[in-house]
């Protein structure tokens, strides 16, 4: 038997029933040849510090820092469904003629699939099924050109490091600053790779707001036909930027603004009654580049200021249209698409045109902004009718409103560089 590992429940059913492993057993399908199985995200994770020194159980400064002669991994018993699952896996592995990592195509997704391999101590030669979404024509030709896992081992080399690091910063730094700062309070200071300087951004923007004080200007202005026109002195030569003021006056002033009335009365008295002279008049022609896809962040940052969603509620909703096949793997940090991907949007974005609340933005003369999409994998012309009726009911609002959202501006990405002077 072929012994397929999908990292989620939902990804095995869509594959088996790809492959034809339609009988439903205790932890996989099976049928055809191939037994498919699913884990529940991470199974594994890297040993604490106890289990390579039982001294390092107890929190003392004098043991820091902790660093092991090498990482090993253990399994993530959080509840019996993990580890009977587990079980399952191993014993399939164990009389497998072929595996094949079918776990999500990114860094993390490698590094998940690995770690249960190494847990399960397989280690034969697997390959590997490297998609981007999960409709029936792109599972297809995944396994039609499956992949020697060992091309990924760099891919898996770099997910690995980046937890090692994560495990040296975050608990050597989270003990050190408790037991300097904090002995005898019963908190914990707990320090990391991303949430450390996240939360030094959000407090250092917090100080800002707090200590602003906005400071008058003026501007000299006249209108003309119709047109209002400002001045705005020069910086003088060799000014430093305006960032590097002590405060919000002189960086106003820097900026070529009035700050005080008398000064702007004066240049105004220098020019009153003087004739308007329009001297120069220039017309640039500027090239706007179609914007770059979503990346996961960029989606979130999006998603938020344009529908108020949370980080949490917008990778949810994403990873749910991934799984019902509507958008591309969205755990990625590239803005390119694949190479097999490519040739299919014309397609899709044909079909698109079946359904008016997605075609009718598209074709606005004007966007008020030019927001961006992931890649929709599966066109509604091609999804069986009974689904078409089922999907956009079972979507929750806020992930019916994110999809036409983000369609909506689709056609910007992929027509010729814009020639304009203004944007569209």
């Amino acid at each position: 038997m072929k012994v397929c590992i999908a990292e989620k429940p939902s990804v095995a059913r869509e594959i088996a029933n790809v492959l034809g492993a339609s009988r439903r057993m205790d932890g996989y399908y099976e049928g055809n040849g191939y037994q498919v199985t699913w884990t529940f995200g991470h199974f594994c994770q890297l040993r604490e510090p106890e289990d390579y020194r039982p001294e390092w159980k107890r929190w003392s400064i004098h043991d820091l820092p902790m660093m092991p002669d090498s990482f090993g991994i253990k399994l993530m018993r959080r509840d019996d469904g993990v580890v009977r699952q587990f079980n399952v896996i191993k014993n399939l592995l164990a009389s497998a003629e072929e595996v094949i990592n079918c776990g999500d195509a990114g860094q993390e997704g490698e590094v998940i699939q690995r770690w249960v391999l190494t847990e399960a101590k397989y280690r034969k030669p697997f390959k590997r099924l490297w998609i981007s979404s999960l409709t029936e024509e792109a599972i297809r030709q995944g396994f039609a050109n499956l992949r020697e896992g060992s091309e990924f081992d760099r891919l898996y080399q770099a997910g690995k490091s980046r937890a090692v690091g994560d495990w040296l910063l975050g608990l050597n730094a989270t003990r050190l600053f408790t037991l300097k700062y904090a002995a005898g309070q019963k908190q914990v200071l707990s320090i990391g790779r991303v949430q450390t300087p996240t939360l030094a951004l959000l407090v250092d923007r917090y100080h800002e707001i707090q200590n602003f004080k906005p400071e008058p200007y003026w501007v000299l202005r006249t209108e003309y036909r119709g047109t209002m026109f400002s001045h705005v002195a020069p910086p003088k030569k060799g000014k430093a930027d305006d960032d590097d003021e002590p405060d919000e006056k002189a960086r106003l002033k820097a900026r070529g603004y009035f700050v005080s009335q008398e000064e702007a009365d004066v240049a105004l008295e220098a020019v009153r009654g003087a004739i308007f002279t329009v001297t120069n008049v220039e017309i640039k022609k500027a090239l706007e580049t179609p914007p770059s896809l979503f990346d996961l962040t960029s989606l979130q940052v999006q998603c938020n200021n344009q529908l108020g969603l949370s980080a949490e509620d917008t990778l949810k909703t994403v990873q749910s249209l991934y799984e019902k096949k509507v958008v591309s793997y969205p755990r990625v940090d590239t803005t390119f698409l694949p190479d097999d991907q490519y040739p299919k949007i014309a397609g899709i974005m044909r079909g698109l045109g079946a359904i008016p609340g997605l075609r009718r933005p598209c074709w606005r003369a004007k966007f008020a902004s030019r927001p961006r999409f992931l890649i929709i994998t599966k066109s509604p012309t091609t999804t069986p009718s009974s689904r078409r009726a089922r999907v956009p009911a079972a979507w929750a609002a806020p992930r019916a409103a994110c999809t036409i959202s983000l369609c909506a501006a689709s056609w910007p990405r992929f027509t010729p560089i814009a020639k304009s002077a203004t944007r569209p």
